[in-house]
């Protein structure tokens, strides 16, 4: 099957990637499927923004669980806060011009946060901070958790 590659991009997507990989590989530069690879590129910068957002939102909407929701408190919940912040801080690590996008990233991923803690709890939005409460420096501390912490807490903990 010797489709043209725009043809191949919209029937095979994965047969027209490993078409473009090759091309590449053999420096058969004009052969290549510019306008598709220039989507396709942009597209997976996009990507890790919104990985950033999406694990920022799940790690907001537990710390707000975790404030809110005192006496509901738990171990899962501690899971996944460190899991959050650990991956978070990876994919900072592997892409570390995404930093500057934080800025614009933690209001959104708050708002996704809120809805989170909304769906999971029955605590009303109007009960939530309009903006976020933690700092960056908070959200990536691992040792930070809002409120005050009780004995049982702490005991999540370890």
């Amino acid at each position: 099957m010797n489709l043209p590659l725009i043809d191949l991009y919209q029937t095979d997507f994965y047969a027209w990637t490993q078409t473009q990989v090759e091309l590449l590989r053999q420096h058969q530069l004009d052969c290549l499927d510019i306008e598709n690879l220039i989507e396709e590129i942009d597209s997976l910068g996009k990507q890790q923004q919104q990985e950033l957002v999406n694990r920022l939102g799940v790690l907001l909407g537990h710390l707000l669980k975790w404030e809110y929701q005192p006496n509901k408190r738990s171990r899962s919940w501690v899971a996944t806060i460190r899991e959050q912040r650990r991956k978070i801080d990876k994919l900072l690590q592997k892409n570390p011009s995404l930093k500057p996008y934080l800025e614009e990233a933690i209001p959104e991923a708050y708002l996704d946060g809120i809805d989170l803690a909304v769906r999971e709890t029955l605590i009303s939005y109007q009960t939530f901070p309009a903006y976020t409460p933690y700092t960056w420096e908070q959200i990536k501390n691992p040792d930070f958790l809002p409120g005050f912490l009780s004995e049982s807490d702490r005991d999540l903990l370890n």
